[in-house]
């Protein structure tokens, strides 16, 4: 069954958003967490530190270094185990109880690309 959609928002809600596009530098274990993982990401002229929970979802989390993906990079940066996150993961299926799946540009662009 498909989820409601949810309450309407502004147009201008919805420009203050932030997503761009990112390619995954590396993946590497969060210590003490079963599912958080931490990935330096690059953004084209900065790189940043985004912390995901998606360890359980993937045989290898690694395996989608090298991989370009959209994230959300205006959050206020939060503490995760101890690390900082600068932004948020997007991904598709999480919300629906299905094993989530990158949500990643049709074709290469350049890293820091905005999305919208």
């Amino acid at each position: 069954m498909t989820p409601p959609v949810k309450p309407s928002i502004s147009l201008d809600m919805l420009n203050q958003l932030d997503i761009r596009v990112g390619t995954i530098l590396s993946v590497t274990d969060v210590p003490d967490s079963d599912k958080l993982v931490q990935m330096r990401v690059r953004f084209g002229d900065h790189e940043r530190t985004i912390v995901a929970g998606i360890k359980k979802e993937r045989a290898d989390p690694r395996e989608i270094e090298g991989r370009q993906a959209l994230f959300v990079v205006n959050l206020e940066p939060r503490k995760m185990r101890g690390i900082l996150s600068e932004g948020m993961l997007l991904d598709i299926g999480y919300a629906d109880g299905i094993t989530p799946v990158l949500a990643v540009p049709e074709k290469p662009v350049p890293d820091g690309t905005r999305a919208g």
